[in-house]
């Protein structure tokens, strides 16, 4: 009878256990993913691009790819989604947010960046998952919260110290795209949206900026800077950073809810300091290190689930 329970127990815990697992693998990737990116964004900036060249390359190939299947979805309740919802999730997750965000790395340094932003992300996530979705948020969590402020604090202080006004702008400005991509995860849950949807809707809607860049000169002015240079941002940018990230964070959102995925953007600035250093020779100062690791510690504890 016991032998019989314990094979009933594992059956049923099965079923549970692996949508969680995927939720964590898939959170980790996008995290990985968005961290190339943020340091394709840094060393596209200094090649000559700019944040509207980047933008360009982040949605329009993949936009262009992806038009058969909203065709072949429905166009005329956008994949089940509805216009409005797409637009809001558009402007929430989609060209506004990484346009304002590419901005902010023409005044900070990518460790700037790659810290705040993704752990405004965190702490956005956990308060609107208690306060709109009414999630429970334990103890733990909100200690992670806290500690996360204080490590960003740690950051904001070498930008009033070294920078000045210019550095508090650009912190700023992760802070707001932080929180924006915050709500694009609660109205992901909220409004049940699947993940393929999401992905593909954001990008294929993002290509109605497409006229107004090639009347702007735009196409011109990224020729310029050579095949090479175009083809890894079309790489890092369009693919890795852009609907494959996308679609890896909404898996996780629907695997583990809004409070738990929001912890994975608090992966992405240990692993942009990393990837900034291997491939771009950026050394982090010590304020920087000494805010990461004081992130990383309010990350560790908002995984806890006690």
């Amino acid at each position: 009878m016991d032998q019989r329970t314990r094979g009933t127990d594992a059956h049923t815990q099965k079923p549970d256990a692996t949508p969680a697992l995927l939720g964590i693998v898939c959170g980790l990737s996008a995290a990985l993913f968005w961290a190339l990116g943020f340091a394709a964004t840094r060393h596209g900036l200094k090649a000559g691009f700019t944040p509207v060249d980047l933008l360009v390359h982040r949605y329009v190939w993949s936009g262009i790819a992806f038009i058969p299947l909203v065709l072949r979805a429905g166009i005329g309740d956008l994949c089940g989604i509805g216009w409005g919802r797409g637009l809001v999730l558009m402007v929430l997750g989609g060209p506004v947010m990484s346009l304002i965000s590419y901005t902010g790395f023409l005044f900070v340094p990518l460790g700037h960046g790659s810290v705040i932003q993704p752990s405004s992300a965190t702490l956005g996530g956990l308060l609107l998952a208690a306060l709109v979705l009414k999630e429970k948020i334990t103890a733990s969590r909100l200690a992670g919260a806290i500690v996360i402020v204080g490590g960003l604090g740690v950051i904001g202080a070498e930008s009033i110290g070294h920078i000045g006004a210019d550095g508090v702008q650009g912190d700023l400005i992760f802070v707001l795209t932080g929180f924006m991509f915050a709500s694009f995860g609660m109205w992901l849950r909220r409004w049940r949206v699947s993940a393929y949807s999401a992905a593909i809707v954001i990008n294929v809607l993002s290509l109605a900026l497409l006229p107004l860049y090639f009347f702007t000169g735009g196409l011109a002015r990224v020729a310029a800077l050579g095949v090479t240079e175009n083809a890894l941002q079309a790489l890092a940018q369009g693919i890795l950073a852009g609907p494959a990230a996308l679609y890896l964070f909404a898996v996780s959102v629907q695997r583990l809810g809004v409070a738990r995925a929001a912890v994975f953007p608090a992966c992405v600035p240990a692993l942009t300091l990393l990837v900034a250093w291997l491939l771009l020779g950026e050394h982090p100062t010590s304020l920087q290190m000494a805010g990461l690791a004081t992130v990383l510690c309010g990350f560790w504890l908002a995984q806890r689930q006690s």
